[in-house]
C-alpha cells in the first residue's frame, strides 16, 4: 500500500452523477456525500500522460486486432479528503477534518497512528488560547472556548510533510459538523450564456468545485497478477508521477486554471 497526497493548487471539479435543476455537482461519496476523486479520473489521467510501453505495463493493454486484453500493474484508489480550508473570522483560515476521515486515513497509512485511541476527539484543535479565552469562528459556526480541547502535541503526526508549512490552524470536529462546513464551503461559481450580442442567452447555472488548498490523497498499489514485475512496476510508476512536488491537472475545466495539484509520494508504508 502506497499513497500519493494531493494538495489542491486551484478548485478542483470532477462531474458529478446528476444535475439537480441548475447546480452542476462533483463527484460524492454515496455513504457520506463528501466531495472526493473517483479513481477513473485519476486512472484517466495517468495513462494519458504515460507513453505506449508505460501505459502496457502499468494500466494495461486496450483490445484491438493485434493485442491480447492484459491486466495492469497497478490498482488505483479513489481520493479521499484529508483536510479543507474554511474561511474563519477570527484565524483567517483553519483546516477542518473529522474522526471519520483521520481514521480511514490511518488505516491505510498504518503504524501506531492507526490506533483508534489516537485519533482525536471532536474540537480538538491547537488554537485554543487559553490566556484571551476566546473562541474559534468557523464560518457561520462559532465553536466556544468551553468546548475546545487542547491538541498542541501530535496534531502534525495527521499532517503529511509536504503541507506542513502550509497548514498551521487545523481543528477536528464531529462528522455530521465537519460534514455540514465542507458543504458551506465549496466553490459555487455562476456561469451564464452570452449571445453574438453579449446578451445572456438562456439561464444560469452553478458548477461546484473543492477549494484551493484541500489536502487529498489517494492509494496505489501492486496487482496480484504482477508479481514478476511488482519491482519495476512500481519504479515505473513513481517515474510517471514525477519528483516530489509535481504539478498534474485533473478533472474538468482546465482552461480556466481548474484542478491543478501538486503531488507527494511516500516510498511505502
Amino acid at each position: 500500500m502506497n499513497l500519493v497526497y494531493c494538495y489542491l493548487l486551484s478548485p478542483l471539479h470532477t462531474g458529478g452523477t446528476t444535475q439537480e435543476g441548475n447546480l452542476l455537482g462533483i463527484a460524492r461519496e454515496s455513504h457520506t456525500d463528501l466531495p472526493y476523486i473517483p479513481s477513473s479520473t485519476i486512472r484517466g489521467k495517468l495513462r494519458a500522460i504515460s507513453n505506449n510501453d508505460t501505459r502496457d505495463l502499468l494500466f494495461g493493454t486496450e483490445l484491438n486486432g493485434s493485442n491480447q486484453l492484459e491486466q495492469g500493474s497497478i490498482w488505483i484508489g479513489d481520493g479521499s479528503i484529508l483536510w479543507l480550508p474554511v474561511p474563519s473570522l477570527s484565524h483567517g483560515v483553519v483546516w477542518i477534518s473529522c474522526p471519520l476521515l483521520l481514521r480511514r486515513w490511518s488505516r491505510l497509512i498504518g503504524g501506531t497512528i492507526a490506533n483508534k485511541a489516537s485519533i482525536p476527539q471532536p474540537n480538538s484543535t491547537n488554537l485554543k488560547d487559553k490566556s484571551k479565552k476566546s473562541p474559534i469562528y468557523l464560518k457561520d459556526a462559532i465553536l466556544k472556548f468551553d468546548d475546545l480541547k487542547d491538541w498542541d502535541d501530535g496534531f502534525d503526526d495527521f499532517i503529511p510533510e509536504n503541507a506542513k508549512d502550509d497548514i498551521k490552524n487545523v481543528i477536528v470536529l464531529e462528522d455530521q459538523h465537519c460534514a455540514t462546513l465542507i458543504q458551506m464551503s465549496l466553490w459555487r461559481q455562476v456561469k451564464i450564456k452570452l449571445d453574438e450580442h453579449k446578451s445572456v442567452d438562456g439561464g444560469f447555472r452553478y458548477e461546484e468545485a473543492i477549494p484551493p488548498d484541500t489536502l487529498m490523497y489517494f492509494p496505489w498499489g501492486i496487482t496480484s497478477q504482477s508479481s514478476g514485475t511488482s519491482d519495476t512496476a512500481k519504479q515505473t510508476f513513481q517515474t510517471l508521477l514525477g519528483q516530489p512536488n509535481q504539478l498534474l491537472q485533473i478533472g474538468g475545466q482546465e482552461s480556466l486554471g481548474r484542478g491543478f495539484i501538486q503531488l507527494s509520494y511516500n516510498q511505502g508504508i
